[in-house]
């Protein structure tokens, strides 16, 4: 079953989640699903929050398994590039379009 992945950054900066994403994938870039260290991404989008001050972070994995084997690998750089993190929203997706 496929999940949802909601998560809101206070206080972390674009230059903080560029940083993250150049340590997760060996400074490729994360242009496709394919990019991640981990199999299982359907969709990434990023950006900053409403009031400027954090990042928001929406995925859609094809299961709670990838995610959490993902979370496995993210959560040391997030670490090691100052990011707090949160607990995320996670729900079921009923519907996905790609």
């Amino acid at each position: 079953m496929a999940i949802i992945v909601v998560l809101d950054l206070p206080g972390v900066t674009r230059e903080q989640y560029e940083e993250s994403v150049d340590r997760l994938t060996g400074g490729t870039g994360l242009n496709r699903p394919g990019d991640w260290p981990v199999r299982g991404l359907v969709l990434h989008a990023s950006g900053p929050l409403p009031d400027g001050a954090g990042w928001h972070v929406t995925d859609v994995w094809e299961s709670r398994e990838a995610f959490d084997h993902f979370a496995a690998v993210l959560l040391p750089i997030l670490r090691e590039v100052g990011m707090a993190t949160a607990p995320p929203m996670v729900c079921e997706a009923y519907n996905v379009v790609t």
